[in-house]
């Protein structure tokens, strides 16, 4: 597996949005939309990284990579995430931040060089920020009526959380109504269950702590991190 950067492109700055202008069907760059679905599609696992402290977040992405995970996401949950990000970024790894929820937010991610959003729920000021950047956003959802929600307000993809709370079989079902939307499976996600979630009709998965366990992460043992992520996208690839 190629462990090399993976070559971001750069983001202009973030328009102002004004949390109370009426929020309606968002356009998303259809170019942007079909970059992100296809890198998913091809590399199905983005590791979710919640963490007291990184000691390096350009060695912790190498490991990933290393592992077969390019996709990181950092969130809000960590301390000092931005400044992450930033050494990231600087070292052309891909690299988003998670846990958006506001408008404030989504503006410090992107100009610390986040190639990519994640929010836990539907957040459409956040949509909206990340449109006017060029840059994906996948939004939370759970239910039928938050998934044509997501679609509506331009979500490159649309994360399902929490997934455990419906298993794999929910994938299928959403499926039905909604063969051509890219869902990606995000809480209780492991390696004992992410390729039935694959299977069922995810695009791509989540790794949590059977990754990036935080005492790991914290630690800096980057090799240690390499073989969960080795053992995660086996796991995927068998299904």
């Amino acid at each position: 597996m190629n462990s090399q950067p993976v070559t971001v492109d750069s983001v202009a700055p973030v328009a102002v949005v004004d949390p109370a202008a009426p929020v309606g069907p968002v356009a998303a760059d259809p170019a942007v939309l079909a970059a992100t679905r296809a890198a998913l599609a091809a590399e199905p696992v983005i590791a979710v990284v919640r963490a007291p402290r990184i000691p390096d977040a350009a060695a912790l992405c190498a490991a990933l990579a290393e592992g077969g995970i390019t996709w990181t996401e950092l969130t809000f949950t960590t301390p000092d995430v931005t400044s992450h990000v930033e050494q990231a970024a600087r070292a052309g790894w891909r690299v988003g931040v998670g846990t958006v929820l506001t408008p404030e937010q989504a503006g410090r991610a992107l100009d610390a060089g986040a190639s990519f959003l994640v929010t836990p729920g539907l957040r459409p000021e956040v949509a909206h920020a990340a449109h006017a950047a060029g840059v994906p956003v996948v939004l939370g959802a759970l239910t039928p009526t938050e998934v044509a929600l997501a679609v509506d307000l331009g979500a490159a993809a649309v994360k399902i959380f929490p997934a455990r709370a419906f298993g794999p079989g929910y994938f299928k079902d959403l499926r039905g109504p909604y063969p051509d939307v890219p869902l990606v499976a995000s809480g209780g996600v492991n390696g004992g269950n992410a390729g039935e979630f694959l299977a069922q009709g995810a695009l791509a998965v989540c790794a949590g702590t059977d990754v990036v366990p935080p005492d790991v992460v914290a630690a800096g043992d980057w090799a240690e991190i390499t073989r969960r992520a080795k053992a995660f996208t086996a796991a995927c690839a068998a299904r």
